[in-house]
């Protein structure tokens, strides 16, 4: 059994992460809730959601719960800080914790460098200038981005809401011809039920944050074998156009 252990801010779409341990064999999922604050895609909102106080919070759970790593599950509140800063958050956390760490953000850099993409359309439900900051960041991990969609949803709470029909209208809003691979990124959004759904209707990978955020928590306590045809193509070992790439630490 690997256990990756989940700090997930407030109650949204965290129902994902049964799913994905129902569909993998040996793999526990705990989660730790942190204090959301203020629920709002904003700026100074998403920097007070991840600071340190509110993660270190929860790491003492989930090393009681036998997590042999550590994944902050919020795309916002991680990439808000831009790339050193989200270094240095992951840095801070991996200490507290005393567990290799990572958060949702980098989560995605590793996977679409496992899925062999290097240019990459952006679906997200932020507003456009919080969209604009991650695309910032896949940029400065050298991911080019060609065409992000950005929904202007501003609480998590109405995120929470969307089912699969408006998550598969942003997909396809968002993708582009150019795009390897179409990256969904909020932990706050429902994904996990339709991404077979989702990858058939773009015929590339499709990567979305809670999928990403397990694979990234697996990748740290090295478990490489854990495989779902049902997790998209990330979990399923099945490459597009070309071979699956090697993910890089960082």
């Amino acid at each position: 059994m690997t256990t990756v252990g989940l700090l997930y801010p407030g109650h949204s779409a965290e129902g994902d992460y049964p799913r994905i341990e129902a569909l993998l064999t040996g793999v526990n999922v705990p989660i730790v809730h942190t204090d959301i604050g203020e629920d709002a895609h904003r700026v100074d909102a998403l920097l007070e959601m991840g600071a340190p106080a509110r993660l270190a919070a929860g790491t003492e759970e989930l090393r009681l719960s036998g997590a042999e790593s550590v994944v902050w599950a919020c795309t916002s509140g991680s990439f808000v800080h831009g790339w050193e800063g989200a270094h240095e958050q992951i840095r801070g956390l991996a200490v507290t914790a005393g567990l290799p760490a990572s958060s949702t953000s980098f989560a995605f850099v590793h996977a679409v460098r496992e899925v062999g993409a290097r240019r990459v359309a952006v679906a997200a439900t932020y507003p456009e200038d919080v969209t604009e900051l991650f695309v910032g960041f896949l940029e400065a991990a050298g991911i080019e981005v060609v065409a992000a969609r950005a929904g202007g949803v501003v609480t998590a709470a109405e995120v929470a809401t969307w089912g699969p029909e408006r998550v598969l209208e942003l997909v396809r809003a968002a993708d582009r011809p150019g795009a390897e691979a179409v990256l969904v990124p909020d932990t706050a959004l429902h994904t996990v039920g339709c991404l077979p759904e989702l990858e058939a209707a773009v015929g590339k990978p499709v990567l979305t944050a809670n999928q990403v955020t397990v694979w990234e928590g697996l990748r740290l306590a090295e478990r490489r074998g854990a495989w779902s045809t049902e997790l998209g193509a990330l979990f399923a070992r099945k490459e597009w156009d070309g071979e699956v790439g090697e993910p890089a630490g960082e």
